[in-house]
């Protein structure tokens, strides 16, 4: 299943560097494509949110009393509407999850907040929903072992920090190296790639490190920051990796997770395109690549996990 908020408008200031007209058009597109398979998710509760965030951050972000360097940080202004967005992109990831496990694969149109710490949002993420949503599958007994797989060009800071020590969430992290956190958190595996990096080395790269991460993290559910900032066109991103290197990249990521029978939910994750249209024809053909792996997976393994449980379950 698809899952989409962006029907929860962030209200922002004229000029705004954050791209948030990319989400309408992306499930504009998207629903031409897969529109019996779009839902709006339900807002991440309390309760779940606090499994991966300190109780007074919560609070404070939903009472609107945040001071302003706290909102300086995010980078957002307060509002209800930033409250209530924040909250269904995180349960779009939630109910990526779950979709995931039951089918093979769920997508959150959204989501891919990764800077968001257990006690403070930074880099416009106020919760972390990999995080949030890796925790309730734990909680809920559907999942033992998860694994983030975060390929957004920007490191994971927040997701890492949240869980450093944690051996049953594994953390991968490829990212640039002299880009946004400029005080990174140790992953469990990290790779740091210098500027001007294009599409050979990027997925030389991928094709080393992705199966060792899953070996390590012998994952009942992978979470997969499918970002579009690696782009060499991002205004933010500083690598050289085409838009055919990123589709070749999502395809590697969800065929290695098919092969060994690794549920996967997907969140867009970062994109900063000079023309917003790029950074929505990247994110629709990482949707593509999805739906052709959900398909993949049905034909070949959801009836054996049906069949023969889960190692969770």
């Amino acid at each position: 299943m698809i899952y989409t908020s962006n029907a929860f408008v962030l209200p922002l200031p004229s000029g705004h560097r954050f791209p948030m007209a990319k989400y309408a058009r992306l499930a504009e597109r998207v629903t031409r494509l897969a529109g019996p398979l779009m839902h709006v998710p339900d807002a991440a509760t309390d309760a779940e949110l606090l499994r991966a965030h300190d109780a007074g951050y919560v609070d404070a972000v939903s009472r609107g009393t945040l001071d302003e360097r706290a909102l300086q940080r995010i980078g957002f202004p307060w509002s209800t509407a930033m409250v209530d967005r924040s909250r269904r992109s995180t349960g779009a990831t939630l109910a990526a999850c779950r979709s995931a496990l039951d089918r093979g694969v769920g997508i959150n149109l959204a989501g891919g907040t990764h800077h968001a710490h257990r006690a403070h949002g930074e880099g416009f993420c106020v919760f972390n929903d990999a995080a949030v949503a890796a925790r309730a599958m734990q909680a809920e007994g559907l999942a033992r072992r998860v694994l983030v797989v975060e390929l957004d060009v920007h490191q994971g800071d927040g997701t890492a920090a949240i869980f450093e020590g944690d051996t049953t969430v594994t953390t991968l992290s490829v990212h640039g190296r002299q880009n946004f956190p400029f005080r990174k958190r140790a992953s469990a595996i990290d790779v740091e790639l210098d500027d001007g990096t294009t599409d050979d080395a990027y997925l030389a790269t991928l094709a080393t490190v992705l199966p060792r991460a899953i070996d390590r993290a012998r994952p009942d559910l992978a979470v997969y920051l499918a970002g579009a900032d690696p782009f060499e066109g991002d205004r933010l991103g500083r690598l050289k990796v085409t838009a055919a290197g990123l589709a070749e990249r999502d395809r590697r990521v969800l065929a290695a997770l098919r092969e060994r029978g690794v549920p996967v939910a997907l969140s867009m994750a970062g994109g900063y395109g000079r023309d917003i249209a790029t950074t929505v024809d990247i994110q629709r053909r990482t949707l593509q690549e999805a739906l052709a792996s959900w398909q993949g997976w049905r034909a070949a393994w959801l009836p054996w996990r049906r069949a023969l449980g889960t190692a969770a379950r």
